[in-house]
């Protein structure tokens, strides 16, 4: 079941559909990150295939107003030296790191849920890092090219 769960300022709990078509996807997770997952699903959540995956203290969905105690994210930023981390943060940095794979900007606008290029465009961060990369590889297709030919034509090309 792919469904959003929104609570408003007001405290009412909103279950419906996501905000968009893009919304509604599958997300492959890295398998660095399955252990840990898998240990967490069979510690805190139900059998069913539609169990919620984080829970508030007794079984429900897990609301923003009582997030922060639930998960002690107060605590845990702190002892990972980062006491001013929001959650939505971690969403930023994924999607920082999915932009800096060399995906497309499709694929990265399929991957977040995002109809629009606009969006897709904020995780796309330009750094020198980047810029070696795309000249690393431009360096591989040249060089695979040079290869390529054989020594009489690359003579005769003036190469």
């Amino acid at each position: 079941m792919r469904q959003q769960h929104v609570e408003l300022d007001t405290g009412k709990l909103l279950i419906g559909p996501p905000k968009s078509r893009a919304g509604m996807r599958t997300v492959a997770i890295t398998a660095s990150i399955i252990p840990a997952l898998q240990a967490h699903l069979d510690k805190h959540t139900e059998p069913e295939p539609d169990a919620l995956v984080f829970t508030g203290s007794r079984g429900g969905a897990l609301r923003r107003s009582n997030f922060r105690r639930a998960a002690m994210w107060n605590e845990i930023t702190k002892k990972i030296g980062a006491p001013s981390l929001h959650f939505h943060d971690l969403r930023h940095t994924g999607n920082t790191l999915a932009a800096a794979s060399a995906a497309s900007l499709r694929d990265l606008m399929v991957r977040m849920g995002h109809d629009s290029v606009r969006a897709a465009l904020i995780y796309q961060h330009s750094t020198a890092a980047a810029d070696r990369k795309i000249v690393n590889a431009m360096d591989v297709m040249i060089i695979r090219d040079l290869m390529a030919r054989s020594p009489v034509s690359m003579i005769g090309n003036g190469v």
